[in-house]
């Protein structure tokens, strides 16, 4: 049928991993705009993401070929991967403190270990 327009829109929410405190006020907007690019990203409009400190709405319109599931899967998914961003944030805001205790290298080499990196400590330091 010529000239049919589809607008749908949504309404989800979800709450944080264990319903935990992660959104605090000072990373809110980010995360609200995180989410909308999300949602940018997978060709749908975030008209409006908000919430409060363990879970978020968001009001969408997406396209027809994406399914209320798909959208929820992008949503979720895409934004769980940023659960640790508040933990990221206080330990980058205290890096003076937390270097006093361990060095630059004692912690890079860490952080290669957490993340399965496989290195050769014969080329880390030049």
């Amino acid at each position: 049928m010529a000239n049919t327009y589809t607008s749908l829109h949504y309404h989800f929410t979800f709450s944080t991993k264990n319903r935990e405190p992660w959104i605090t006020t000072d990373i809110e907007n980010r995360v609200w705009a995180y989410i909308g690019g999300v949602a940018r990203a997978h060709k749908m409009t975030a008209l409006q993401v908000g919430g409060i400190e363990d879970h978020l709405h968001a009001a969408v319109m997406a396209p027809p070929r994406l399914s209320p599931s798909q959208i929820a899967q992008y949503l979720k998914g895409d934004s769980s991967n940023k659960s640790q961003l508040p933990d990221l944030i206080k330990y980058i805001e205290n890096q003076r403190k937390h270097h006093r205790k361990k060095s630059f290298k004692e912690e890079y080499v860490e952080l290669l270990k957490k993340h399965g990196v496989d290195y050769d400590e014969r080329y880390l330091w030049g």
